[in-house]
């Protein structure tokens, strides 16, 4: 089924009511992302492409191109352990592959691309399996990043990268000395050194995005205050303040951060422009639902934090105003609208997920 409308983001919806609304309009591309993709020789791979984010992107990556008048193929990867965003890939156009990358023979299958989107990683269940986190987010790198060296890489990343800091700084940025909390936090440091290598060593062309955190209606950390609150259940303070983006905003600049890319690698946080306070936060979805909020202990005085400054010098900001984000998802989850339940757990504090 193809899609091919374009409109500005600056034409929000009142309301989303449904997943197929839902899905059309995390996949309209802006006419900033319409432009980039023409200068998209193709084939553009995207590596773990069953996530939350990936059959989105790879999605508005076809939209995009459709929308161009360009013929750019677009090759979605992963295990697809649900098969149902495999099926919902290929209804839109987007080619699929199903290969297990922590297994280092499946190499031969993955197919040439100018381009590569890689969206692997694991967090939850660390502390449970830490070894397992290590592989997913050190192992697959260090034989992927050799298999795509003469093409340009946008890899994911996180800002949990960072260390916790004081919530009037406004973030940490990219020149901070990373410092992780906790087995995964650790381990995404190792993801960005095995790129950096490679790209040093091949010339790969990277840029490293730490991102935090994408929502979209289904999930995200305004999802899980949303919910905290139509419950009745007390909003915890003591991770006081968050970054958040739309998902839409941040699946394009994903796809145009590939004119970012580098050898050294670029590095960039990806998140929305404002700290925001969850008491703040959760007292506005609680007028949004008509519901009373309680809190629980007190704000700390650090939290994690970024500043995406530099990438929106670069690629402009996103545009997706708050205000609207937290009327859809109050509505959505007023009227029982689907959710992933996948909780973000933006409140822990001491790295173990």
């Amino acid at each position: 089924m193809a899609m091919t409308d374009s409109i500005s983001h600056m034409d929000l919806p009142e309301s989303i009511d449904s997943e197929s609304a839902l899905d059309e309009y995390l996949t309209r591309p802006s006419p900033a992302l319409v432009e980039h993709i023409r200068t998209l020789k193709g084939p553009l791979v995207i590596l773990g492409a069953g996530g939350k984010m990936g059959p989105t992107l790879a999605v508005l990556a076809r939209r995009a191109a459709q929308q161009a008048g360009c013929r750019l193929e677009v090759c979605a990867i992963s295990r697809f352990s649900q098969p149902a965003a495999r099926d919902w890939l290929d209804q839109h156009d987007v080619q699929t592959l199903s290969v297990d990358l922590l297994d280092e023979g499946s190499k031969p299958l993955l197919p040439d691309a100018s381009d590569v989107i890689y969206l692997v990683g694991g967090k939850f269940g660390t502390a449970d399996n830490p070894a397992r986190t290590w592989a997913v987010n050190t192992a697959i790198p260090a034989w992927v990043a050799p298999r795509y060296a003469a093409a340009r890489m946008v890899a994911l990343s996180t800002g949990n990268v960072y260390p916790l800091t004081p919530a009037e700084r406004g973030g940490s940025i990219e020149q901070d000395p990373v410092a992780p909390v906790g087995e995964y936090a650790a381990s995404c440091v190792g993801r960005e050194r095995i790129f950096e290598f490679h790209s040093r060593e091949r010339g790969l062309a990277v840029a490293l995005i730490r991102l935090n955190y994408a929502v979209e209606l289904r999930y995200g950390v305004l999802v899980d205050l949303a919910a905290q609150v139509l419950a009745g259940r007390p909003v915890d303070l003591r991770m006081g303040h968050f970054n958040c983006i739309w998902q839409g905003d941040a699946n394009d600049m994903i796809l145009r951060a590939l004119s970012l890319t580098a050898s050294p690698p670029s590095i960039y946080n990806l998140t929305g422009p404002a700290t925001l306070s969850v008491r703040e936060i959760a007292t506005r979805l609680g007028q949004l639902l008509e519901r009373p909020v309680e809190f629980l202990h007190q704000e700390s005085a650090t939290a994690l934090l970024s500043n995406a400054a530099a990438i929106s010098h670069a690629l402009g900001p996103p545009p997706t105003p708050l205000e609207a984000v937290l009327r859809w998802i109050a509505r959505w989850l007023a009227r029982g609208g689907r959710r992933w339940n996948k909780p973000t757990h933006f409140e822990v504090r001491d790295g173990r997920f």
